[in-house]
Protein backbone atom coordinates (compact mmCIF):
# COMPACT_ATOMS: atom_id res chain seq x y z
CA UNK A 1 0.00 0.00 0.00
CA UNK A 2 2.88 2.57 0.84
CA UNK A 3 4.41 1.43 -2.60
CA UNK A 4 1.64 2.63 -4.14
CA UNK A 5 0.85 5.89 -2.32
CA UNK A 6 4.43 6.92 -2.74
CA UNK A 7 3.79 6.19 -6.74
CA UNK A 8 0.47 7.96 -6.91
CA UNK A 9 2.39 10.69 -5.35
CA UNK A 10 5.19 10.86 -7.82
CA UNK A 11 3.39 10.35 -10.79
CA UNK A 12 1.15 13.40 -9.62
CA UNK A 13 3.81 15.45 -9.07
CA UNK A 14 5.90 14.72 -12.48
CA UNK A 15 2.77 15.42 -14.01
CA UNK A 16 1.39 18.20 -12.64
CA UNK A 17 5.00 19.79 -13.27
CA UNK A 18 5.63 18.46 -16.85
CA UNK A 19 4.25 21.62 -19.65
CA UNK A 20 5.16 24.33 -16.62
CA UNK A 21 7.03 27.17 -17.40
CA UNK A 22 8.38 29.82 -14.57
CA UNK A 23 6.71 33.43 -14.44
CA UNK A 24 9.60 35.29 -15.60
CA UNK A 25 9.76 33.03 -18.95
CA UNK A 26 6.10 33.40 -19.62
CA UNK A 27 6.50 37.25 -19.17
CA UNK A 28 9.45 37.37 -21.49
CA UNK A 29 7.23 35.24 -24.01
CA UNK A 30 4.49 38.05 -23.76
CA UNK A 31 7.07 40.57 -24.36
CA UNK A 32 8.67 38.96 -26.96
CA UNK A 33 5.11 38.65 -28.49
CA UNK A 34 4.35 41.87 -28.27
CA UNK A 35 7.58 43.22 -29.93
CA UNK A 36 7.48 40.75 -32.50
CA UNK A 37 4.11 41.71 -34.13
CA UNK A 38 2.70 38.16 -32.87
CA UNK A 39 0.02 39.80 -30.79
CA UNK A 40 -0.75 42.16 -33.64
CA UNK A 41 -0.90 38.46 -35.64
CA UNK A 42 -3.14 36.89 -33.40
CA UNK A 43 -5.66 40.22 -33.24
CA UNK A 44 -5.74 39.92 -36.94
CA UNK A 45 -6.53 35.98 -36.82
CA UNK A 46 -9.39 37.12 -33.88
CA UNK A 47 -10.43 39.87 -36.03
CA UNK A 48 -10.96 37.40 -39.08
CA UNK A 49 -13.00 34.72 -36.83
CA UNK A 50 -15.17 37.59 -35.71
CA UNK A 51 -16.09 38.63 -38.98
CA UNK A 52 -17.20 34.94 -39.97
CA UNK A 53 -19.07 34.94 -37.25
CA UNK A 54 -20.73 38.10 -37.75
CA UNK A 55 -21.42 36.55 -41.28
CA UNK A 56 -23.28 33.89 -38.82
CA UNK A 57 -24.91 35.83 -36.86
CA UNK A 58 -26.17 39.48 -39.10
CA UNK A 59 -28.69 40.56 -36.37
CA UNK A 60 -26.28 40.74 -33.78
CA UNK A 61 -25.64 44.29 -32.80
CA UNK A 62 -22.10 46.08 -33.47
CA UNK A 63 -21.45 47.22 -30.02
CA UNK A 64 -21.95 43.63 -29.34
CA UNK A 65 -18.85 42.43 -31.71
CA UNK A 66 -17.01 45.51 -30.84
CA UNK A 67 -17.21 44.09 -27.20
CA UNK A 68 -16.17 40.33 -27.91
CA UNK A 69 -13.46 41.63 -30.09
CA UNK A 70 -11.71 43.90 -27.33
CA UNK A 71 -12.37 41.01 -24.46
CA UNK A 72 -11.00 38.19 -26.89
CA UNK A 73 -8.05 40.48 -28.03
CA UNK A 74 -7.08 41.44 -24.45
CA UNK A 75 -8.29 37.51 -22.83
CA UNK A 76 -7.36 35.44 -25.21
CA UNK A 77 -3.37 36.96 -25.67
CA UNK A 78 -2.85 36.09 -21.49
CA UNK A 79 -4.60 32.77 -21.74
CA UNK A 80 -2.54 31.77 -25.33
CA UNK A 81 0.95 33.16 -23.37
CA UNK A 82 0.44 31.02 -20.93
CA UNK A 83 -1.09 27.85 -22.64
CA UNK A 84 2.27 28.29 -25.21
CA UNK A 85 5.12 29.27 -23.09
CA UNK A 86 6.05 25.31 -22.55
CA UNK A 87 6.08 24.86 -26.43
CA UNK A 88 8.68 27.71 -26.53
CA UNK A 89 10.30 26.89 -23.78
CA UNK A 90 11.10 23.83 -25.52
CA UNK A 91 12.49 25.12 -28.29
CA UNK A 92 14.11 28.66 -27.24
CA UNK A 93 16.09 29.11 -23.61
CA UNK A 94 15.07 32.65 -21.89
CA UNK A 95 17.95 33.86 -22.97
CA UNK A 96 17.58 33.70 -26.60
CA UNK A 97 13.54 35.15 -26.08
CA UNK A 98 15.57 37.98 -24.26
CA UNK A 99 17.71 37.84 -27.76
CA UNK A 100 15.07 37.83 -30.06
CA UNK A 101 13.26 41.10 -27.82
CA UNK A 102 16.75 43.08 -28.86
CA UNK A 103 15.93 41.97 -32.30
CA UNK A 104 12.53 43.07 -32.72
CA UNK A 105 13.37 46.63 -30.64
CA UNK A 106 15.70 46.92 -33.72
CA UNK A 107 15.17 48.63 -36.90
CA UNK A 108 15.10 45.41 -38.85
CA UNK A 109 12.72 44.14 -35.89
CA UNK A 110 10.61 46.79 -36.22
CA UNK A 111 9.81 46.35 -39.80
CA UNK A 112 9.65 42.54 -39.96
CA UNK A 113 7.15 43.19 -36.47
CA UNK A 114 5.09 45.94 -38.30
CA UNK A 115 4.66 43.90 -41.42
CA UNK A 116 3.93 40.54 -40.28
CA UNK A 117 0.45 41.07 -39.20
CA UNK A 118 -0.27 42.68 -42.94
CA UNK A 119 1.87 39.53 -44.32
CA UNK A 120 -0.44 37.46 -42.18
CA UNK A 121 -3.74 38.46 -43.62
CA UNK A 122 -2.88 38.48 -46.90
CA UNK A 123 -1.13 35.18 -46.54
CA UNK A 124 -4.23 33.95 -44.93
CA UNK A 125 -6.34 35.37 -47.82
CA UNK A 126 -4.17 33.95 -50.73
CA UNK A 127 -4.24 30.49 -48.36
CA UNK A 128 -7.99 30.47 -48.35
CA UNK A 129 -8.10 30.63 -52.13
CA UNK A 130 -5.82 28.33 -52.73
CA UNK A 131 -7.63 25.83 -50.34
CA UNK A 132 -11.07 26.37 -52.50
CA UNK A 133 -8.98 25.98 -56.23
CA UNK A 134 -7.32 22.46 -54.94
CA UNK A 135 -10.43 21.81 -52.92
CA UNK A 136 -12.38 22.57 -56.49
CA UNK A 137 -9.87 20.16 -58.13
CA UNK A 138 -10.19 17.33 -55.68
CA UNK A 139 -14.16 17.21 -56.39
CA UNK A 140 -13.53 17.38 -59.93
CA UNK A 141 -11.17 14.65 -59.75
CA UNK A 142 -13.25 12.16 -57.68
CA UNK A 143 -16.62 12.95 -60.01
CA UNK A 144 -14.08 11.93 -62.95
CA UNK A 145 -13.20 8.94 -60.90
CA UNK A 146 -17.15 7.89 -60.41
CA UNK A 147 -17.10 8.94 -56.58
Amino acid sequence: MKKLIILTFILLYSSSSIGQVDDKYTETLKTMFKVAGTQETYKTVINQMLNLFKKQYPSVDEKIWNELEEEFSKNSMNELVHMISPVYAKYLSHDELKQLITFYTSPLGQKVSKSTPLITQESMQIGQEWGRKIGQEFAERMKKEGY
